[in-house]
């Protein structure tokens, strides 16, 4: 049974931890009977959570990153693996030497907002706080403490000087433009796909002959290339085909005939038959295309952002364009694109009053012109 005894003019909490195994805690000197009093409901809280460590075997946070990062790496991709890496490398650097359990609401909180005010990115805040929020997980697992601090932090929510990652959309003028200063006929026709079909760069990368279905027009994803390695799609809706027009169907044709041939069957292989190398592409044909065509650097990501785009500026249903993009479900869609529907729709309205009161005989008209002018 738990008690507080004075020994030497200091309080002395003796008890036994979750194993039966009997344990004393010296208070500092000049310590309250009280607070030991409080000090002992914590600790019998923490046995009966069997959570209960000796502060000298509460590891650091560092020391738990390291283990996380360990146990997770033989299910990651190389790029999600180097990501992970980098966050647990340079950004929690003033946290790396609290003991895990004393990390609390309060200072993931001061943490976020130390972030912010270093004007970081949005975006890679929040993928920051996804990996915390991950080697806090591992550390209950594992009962280095019995809650975790950062589920019940408030997340940033886009002040504080922090800015959403900017989509670079190319529209249809710098479409043309910029295929039309890519010299090469092979990366004409990549670059000319990834606007059409909205495949990923490593999508693209790892797109096979044998995965282009010539009779219904379409490309099936099945695998893709990233950091030096292959990989199946990351879910069953990125296991997808994506519908292509005819006119991208005729330059697929047309490259076939000029594709050098490889063992892997590759649509697009480098120069000694393999898979491209990401920053290879990038560096000669890439940017060198948009700067000659007078165009702000974007990511070739954008390139899949720009199908988007178009798709939704046409008028294509958004359950479509998920399964086209092979999103999880729309609202992922929805989250990324939703500023770009347009927030002025005078057919739809008289749709709808054409449906109520078409007992009139008299049917309303919306025409494009009375749109642009209320847009």
């Amino acid at each position: 049974m738990a008690c507080i005894t004075k020994r030497r003019d200091r309080w002395v909490i003796d008890f036994y931890d979750q194993y039966g195994k009997r344990r004393w805690k010296t208070m500092p000197e000049g310590t309250t009977k009280k607070k030991a009093r409080d000090e002992l409901r914590i600790i019998e809280e923490m046995v009966d959570k069997r959570v209960y460590m000796p502060l000298k075997a509460v590891p650091l946070f560092s020391d738990v990153g390291k283990d996380w990062l360990k146990s997770k790496e033989p299910n990651l991709r190389a790029s999600t693996l180097k990501m992970y890496r980098n966050h647990l490398k340079y950004h929690f650097k003033d946290i790396n030497g609290l003991k895990v359990n004393r990390i609390t609401v309060a200072r993931v909180e001061e943490f976020i907002t130390g972030k912010q005010s270093e004007g970081m990115n949005l975006t890679t805040l929040r993928k920051i706080i996804v990996t915390f929020n991950q080697v806090m997980n591992y550390a209950v697992r594992h009962r280095y403490i019995d809650h975790n601090p950062v589920r019940d932090a408030e997340r940033p929510r886009g002040q504080g000087g922090i800015n959403e990652s900017p989509i670079g959309i190319l529209n249809t003028a710098e479409i043309n433009d910029f295929l039309n200063a890519v010299n090469e006929k092979e990366y004409k026709t990549l670059f000319k796909l990834a606007i059409m079909s909205g495949a990923r760069q490593g999508e693209l990368f790892g797109l096979k002959w044998s995965d282009i279905d010539w009779f219904n027009s379409q490309i099936h994803i099945q695998r893709s290339w990233n950091c030096g390695a292959w990989y199946q799609p990351k879910s069953k809706t990125s296991n997808r085909k994506i519908d292509i027009g005819p006119a991208m169907m005729k330059e697929l044709k047309k490259w076939r005939l000029a594709c050098p041939k490889n063992e892997l069957d590759l649509v697009f292989p480098n120069e000694a038959c393999g898979p491209k190398d990401h920053g290879n592409v990038l560096r000669r044909h890439f940017y060198p295309a948009l700067k000659a065509s007078g165009l702000p650097q974007i990511r070739f990501h954008d390139l899949r952002h720009t199908y988007a785009s178009l798709l939704i500026e046409q008028g294509e249903n958004i359950k479509y364009i998920q399964s086209q993009l092979g999103h999880a479900n729309p609202t992922v869609t929805l989250n990324v694109y939703a500023h770009l529907m347009n927030p002025v729709n005078q057919q739809a309205a008289c749709r709808l009053e054409n449906t109520v009161f078409n007992r009139t005989g008299c049917k309303m008209v919306a025409t494009e012109e009375s749109n642009k002018k209320r847009s």
